[in-house]
């Protein structure tokens, strides 16, 4: 039997790229479209991982304001954090990566409960919120009381929220800072709860003016993630997908300031890739500004653990 690797040969692995399950890519736009790299080219030096059977799944990424320390999160119930790896401006590798289990109220595993699809991550200060789609719940744990190791809380939420279709609930989540409109809401938004006129729900929780909108739907795509810039613009990260189309995903802009309770949103999109372009089932999006000021927008693909899926890493730069 093969001697198991140590943390610190597993590390260099990944410094290395070796025995690798993650990808990551540099972006070429043509307008709002995605012009490469293309799939019949080649890949990059890019695959980052190691040898754990519970890496992938990946649904939800969080970054700090430099856009290296990373927080992300497994449709399985796991934490994986690290720090992210550049030479210049180009992504290398992945460096202190750790992953352990998210803990519930009881200190055991979310997932002795039944508790799947941890499909959403916002952070406020030492805070972080996660959606489970499987069961309606949102948990909040206190990164300053263990990190990964704290114990998740039940966050009350609208009756609405918690008797969402299956499969089809929370997907993405945004806490709203001080310094915004509707200060202190926690946006949670539906993968594909739809309202009576066929458009995704979306919930306003906390805050100063809690209750119910929806996002108008289009072109059959559904929700994957969201994430606010400090502008004030939330950008929506949608996806679609056929057994004759394959995948596509768009990313929609929105004003936070147009959000209310009973108003339906919409906004133009500003990217759209399909299964031409190096994509796969992207489903986590985060952004960080850079000392030149540029906006830089990272999304994460879920590989759903199977073989002919990938994890992905693109980073791009926003273009106002």
């Amino acid at each position: 039997m093969a001697k198991p690797e140590s943390r610190e040969e597993i590390l260099e692995r990944i410094r290395l790229g070796e025995d690798s399950s993650f990808e990551m890519k540099a972006v070429q736009f043509a307008g709002a479209r995605v012009s490469g790299p293309r799939r019949d080219g080649l890949a990059d030096d890019g695959f980052l991982g190691w040898r754990y059977r519970g890496f992938g799944g990946l649904s939800g990424l969080r970054l700090d304001a430099k856009g290296e320390r990373f927080i992300a999160i497994s449709d399985k119930g796991g934490w994986f954090t690290g720090r992210i790896v550049y030479k210049g401006r180009e992504m290398t590798g992945l460096d202190d990566v750790e992953a352990s289990p998210m803990l519930g109220p009881d200190g055991k595993p979310i997932t002795s409960r039944g508790w799947f699809d941890t499909e959403a991550l916002a952070l406020d200060g030492s805070l972080a919120y996660v959606g489970i789609e499987r069961v309606n719940q949102v948990l909040r744990f206190d990164f300053a009381k263990g990190f990964t190791r704290a114990l998740g809380e039940v966050v009350p939420l609208p009756t609405a929220a918690r008797k969402l279709p299956y499969n089809r609930g929370i997907e993405a989540l945004v806490m709203v800072p001080k310094s915004l409109p509707l200060a202190g809401t926690l946006i949670a938004i539906s993968e594909r709860a739809l309202d009576a006129q066929g458009n995704i729900l979306g919930f306003l929780i906390g805050g100063r003016s809690p209750g119910q909108f929806s996002i108008r739907r289009t072109d059959n795509f559904d929700i994957s993630d969201a994430v606010l810039l400090p502008s004030g613009t939330l950008l929506i990260l949608e996806r679609k997908f056929s057994w004759l189309g394959g995948i596509g995903i768009r990313i929609r802009r929105v004003a936070v300031a147009s959000i209310a309770p009973g108003v339906v949103i919409d906004g133009p999109s500003i990217f759209e890739a399909d299964l031409g372009n190096e994509i796969d089932n992207m489903e986590g999006i985060d952004a960080h500004v850079t000392p030149a000021g540029d906006t830089v927008l990272t999304l994460v693909s879920d590989d759903n653990f199977s073989l002919i899926q990938r994890n992905l890493l693109l980073q791009f730069t926003l273009v106002e």
